[in-house]
Parts: structure tokens; C-alpha cells; sequence
């Protein structure tokens, strides 16, 4: 069984997120635990401010399905991480137009020690390639579980005892100028995205009161060139 998500952990408040035009549930037969997010077949429970410990702020955990045995109790290199046995989440339609979950950013101090990990549950890196991030150089792997893609990214040769983090979520809107103009300064100035025929705009996170980076993005252009996973 291949490893796939089920759902990510976050320490928002649901307001902020309907407030960012998705659809959200407070708590349902089938979705004891809400309220939640159904952003294609993967969950988002929100969990509020402080939850998970530490900062208490963005992704604190997520539950994987097809796991191994043996992931220890800490997690995954440091990420909490639950087993999962959960059926995929039925996608909910949202006001800002999201179908699915296009990827997911992991950070990682420790490169090497996180695609271990990683290769130690079953997965293997589709692609890889170098990159900027606020004027660092950085390598960027690519795993693809289910119809999200992992990207993890680390500064190549660098080690560190820090615990690996997850970052950042994208999301896929059929069009961006409908979301931008539902809602307006929220919405960054949508712009090319590195797939060639894609476009992009980042969500001013703060301003709506989510923790959590956030960007959106139109569908993947077959034959325009190779998709990340």
C-alpha cells in the first residue's frame, strides 16, 4: 500500500480559513472531529491557536496512511505523525474555487536525515532539483503521495539535531482571477509560476488570521511541461 495523506493538523481557527473562501465543516456523523477542512481527498482538521504544542502555530501533525510499522513515537524525522486507516475525505466545494491540494512543503535543517526517513516508510524521490529561497540556495526533492506532492526542501551538506517541519500548503483553482477578486488585498498579484503554464498567487496569510503559508494555483497544462512529483 502506497503511503498517502490523510489529514494535516493546524492550529488556526476555522474563521480564518472560511475568511480565505474554503468551505469549512463543524463537525458532522461522518466528521466527529471538526471542525475541517475537505480540500480534495485530503483533511484539514483546524485545530486552533496553541494546538500541538510548541509555537502552536501552522501544521503541527498529519495522519498517513499505508505507514510501516515501527515510525516512532516522536514522528516522522520529528513531525508528529498517526497512522491512519481513515477512507479519502469526499473533496467539498469551496467559494474560492480549490478542487485538491496540489503540494505540500516540508523544511528540513538536516537534508540527508529527512529523505531517510522518508525512504524509511517507502517513498522515493520522483525528481529533484536546485532552487532559491529568500536568496539561499536550496535543494528541493519531490515525492508524490497519492494526488499530493511532497516537496521537501533543506540547504544541501548541512546537518543539524533540529526537527524537520511542515511549511506551506498549494492549492489548485481552475482560475485565480475569480479567488482574487473574492478576496481583493487578501490576494497577492497572481504571476508565472515555475511549470510553464501555470500561475500562482500567495494568500496574505496574515491578514486573514491563518498561520499557515498559502498559495494557489491553476491546474497543470499537459504538454506544457514537467509537473513537480
Amino acid at each position: 500500500m502506497s503511503v498517502t495523506i490523510d489529514e494535516l493538523v493546524v492550529a488556526d481557527p476555522p474563521e480564518a480559513w472560511a475568511a480565505a473562501g474554503f468551505a469549512v465543516d463543524p463537525g458532522t456523523p461522518d466528521e466527529p472531529d471538526g471542525p475541517v477542512c475537505r480540500v480534495g481527498t485530503v483533511r484539514i482538521r483546524l485545530a486552533g491557536p496553541g494546538a500541538g504544542g510548541g509555537a502552536g502555530r501552522g501544521i503541527v501533525g498529519w495522519a498517513l496512511r499505508g505507514l510501516p510499522a515501527g515510525v516512532p513515537p516522536e514522528g516522522l524525522d520529528g513531525i508528529p505523525t498517526t497512522p491512519s486507516e481513515a477512507p479519502p475525505a469526499i473533496p467539498a466545494e469551496h467559494p474560492n474555487g480549490v478542487t485538491h491540494l496540489d503540494h505540500v512543503v516540508l523544511m528540513t535543517p538536516d537534508l540527508a536525515r529527512t529523505t531517510a526517513a522518508l525512504r524509511g516508510i517507502g517513498l522515493e524521490p520522483r525528481r529533484e532539483r536546485s532552487g532559491d529561497l529568500g536568496g539561499q540556495h536550496v535543494r528541493q526533492v519531490f515525492y508524490r503521495l497519492g494526488e499530493v506532492v511532497l516537496e521537501v526542501v533543506g540547504t544541501p551538506h548541512t546537518t543539524s539535531d533540529e526537527p524537520a517541519h511542515l511549511w506551506g500548503l498549494t492549492h489548485v483553482v481552475p482560475d485565480l482571477d475569480p479567488v482574487v477578486a473574492l478576496l481583493g488585498d487578501a490576494a497577492g498579484h497572481p504571476k508565472d509560476a515555475v511549470q510553464p503554464g501555470r500561475r500562482i498567487t500567495t494568500l496574505r496569510t496574515r491578514d486573514l488570521g491563518m498561520s499557515v503559508r498559502t498559495a494557489l494555483i491553476t491546474p497543470h497544462v499537459p504538454g506544457a511541461g514537467r509537473s513537480p512529483g
